[in-house]
């Protein structure tokens, strides 16, 4: 069997990130979980993620900082990100090609990882 995809889940809540690790894990992923912005930065700084999952509403650094930061610097701006939001403000100005509101199903989300995947980062809508 080939590598595994690694996804970095940014949730801070705990019953989402369980249910997107359980979805992730049983559909082949490799995940790694931040329940906060400031993790999610220093995991990137430790270890490569194919994909990042972000919820924009966290504590400590909000998820547009986040998604900021990982478009900033060349080790990470390659990085595919999919937000995914229980947020009701329009997500126009938000540069990343793959958004989704809550709620999301396991079956959504997964198909959501595996088309960002394929997508990659560089497919950003304007």
């Amino acid at each position: 069997m080939g590598a595994r995809d690694t996804v970095l889940i940014v949730e801070d809540d705990p019953e989402t990130r369980r249910m997107y690790r359980a979805a992730l894990s049983l559909a082949a992923f490799d995940v790694v979980e931040a329940q906060d912005g400031l993790s999610a930065l220093h995991i990137l700084d430790q270890r490569r993620a194919d994909i990042v999952i972000l919820d924009l509403m966290l504590p400590t650094v909000d998820g547009l900082s986040v998604q900021q930061e990982i478009a900033a610097h060349a080790g990470t701006r390659d990085i595919p990100i999919l937000i995914v939001t229980g947020s009701t403000l329009p997500l126009d100005d938000v540069k990343v090609p793959c958004i989704m509101r809550k709620p999301v199903s396991p079956d959504e989300l997964v198909a959501a990882v595996r088309r960002c995947l394929a997508s990659g980062a560089s497919s950003v809508h304007s």
